[in-house]
């Protein structure tokens, strides 16, 4: 029996557990002998206890995603970093299952669904992940036609179940937000992601529908370019808290961080953008900005964005930042509606230390989120520090990172769309 085939039978169809031995167990037990359901936090030492090195490149990327895809490596590597159209996906084991991630409540998305899913499971024999919350919609559940198929489904439900070392590649249908989605559900390593334009904008999907079959195809055959769209690792540790044991109905002791001498710390990866902003209050927002434990500024205004450089293109551009290709080794600081006209947003090395607090003289408190997500409140005496994170997702191109960067800020930002100038003939230029 080989490889391949073990997975397999690990991942015959039935519902996912969170594992509770082996590593996992372990954490568990050194945290005050608990069991807890908490986001998983990297064990490993170069993205736990890292520190920089003196050169401005950011830690390097970890290049194996999932449990069997990786980057064909470059031996012309340049300054660490691989020319990006060198970059393409290889297998070590042909891929044996996916996460399907659908967008929620979206009628048009169900019909794709089914299709691709048939075809997974069908034809290409693969074993499906499908978020138990999908197969709750009564235009699935009902369909006697589908249901065949459902139960050959591995489920699973968010920040409860471990499916980081199940999955071999991830398929997104729907629009930006599911690859954020995608990204969110896994804390260390990424497994590929293709991802289809069945939403809005589509800046981050480039995938049609209409030739899945041979697209899908080609992904499993190992044929594919791809991006490193770097992530950001955000710590969120909380001065003043009480910690209150919430059980849930199997009596199993449900927790969110890690306690710190009476601190409450928690743990992100982050694909776009931190936004720190003034919530509902009516005051200017007024906290201090430390890069590697030195104050560099204190921002005023309505907030400030640390965005990745695929979140450049996101709210970053919308508050006046300057659009990066996500290969650019970076992290992006860009006020909103600052109070001083000369704060302009800027671009620091990718690896270098954030740290964003309250300032001691500020009116009120601040309010935090994570790619729109998780927001909490910030007050005096909390911290949030932010880094470049040592795990990319992979996010498989249509033609190659670069040509599929302008592709979208064509087609979906209308970058510099406008109106030609007439052509000025000879008899003309009198006048």
């Amino acid at each position: 029996m080989d490889n391949g085939e073990k997975l397999r039978l690990e991942n015959a169809p039935c519902c996912c557990s969170t594992r509770e031995g082996g590593e996992a167990g372990r954490r568990s037990q050194a945290r005050h002998n608990k069991k807890t359901r908490s986001l998983s936090t990297s064990s490993v030492c170069a993205s736990a206890d890292y520190r920089r090195n003196q050169s401005l490149h950011g830690p390097s990327p970890v290049t194996t995603f999932g449990p069997k895809a990786c980057m064909l490596q470059n031996p012309n590597a340049v300054m660490h970093f691989q020319d990006p159209a060198s970059q393409r996906l290889t297998w070590n084991n042909p891929p044996k299952s996916v996460l399907v991630i659908k967008k929620i409540r979206d009628p048009s998305l169900l019909q794709p669904f089914k299709e691709l899913c048939v075809f997974l499971t069908e034809v290409k024999d693969m074993v499906v992940y499908v978020e138990k919350k999908v197969l709750e919609d009564p235009a699935i559940s009902a369909d006697e036609n589908f249901g065949a198929i459902t139960k050959k489904f591995c489920t699973f439900r968010e920040d409860l179940d471990d499916i980081s070392n199940r999955v071999d590649f991830i398929i997104c249908l729907g629009g930006d937000g599911t690859l954020l989605y995608a990204s969110s559900l896994f804390q260390e390593s990424v497994p590929p992601v293709m991802a289809f334009h069945l939403g809005s904008l589509g800046f981050l999907t480039p995938f049609k529908f209409d030739t899945y079959q041979s697209q899908v195809t080609q992904i499993i055959e190992g044929n594919a370019a791809i991006v490193l769209r770097s992530r950001l690792k955000v710590r969120v540790l909380k001065k003043n808290w009480e910690k209150k044991a919430q059980m849930d109905e199997q009596g199993i002791i449900l927790t969110n961080g890690d306690s710190e001498n009476n601190h409450k710390a928690m743990q992100y990866q982050v694909l776009n953008e931190v936004v720190v902003d003034r919530g509902p209050s009516s005051y200017l927002s007024n906290v201090d900005l430390f890069l590697d434990g030195h104050l560099i500024t204190t921002v005023q205004g309505d907030g400030v964005i640390v965005s990745t450089p695929t979140g450049s293109t996101a709210y970053a551009v919308a508050a006046g930042a300057s659009m990066i290709h996500p290969n650019v080794p970076a992290i992006m600081i860009t006020p909103i509606c600052p109070h001083s006209l000369s704060f302009r947003p800027i671009v620091v090395p990718a690896g270098v230390e954030l740290k964003i607090m309250l300032s001691q003289d500020a009116r009120n408190t601040a309010w935090v989120s994570f790619d729109g997500r998780k927001r909490q409140e910030i007050c005096h005496g909390d911290s949030i520090t932010i880094t470049t994170s040592c795990f990319p997702v992979p996010s498989i191109c249509f033609r190659d990172p670069v040509n599929d960067w302008f592709e979208s800020l064509a087609q979906c930002l209308h970058w510099n769309v406008r109106k030609k100038q007439n052509y000025l003939s000879s008899e003309d230029e009198d006048y």
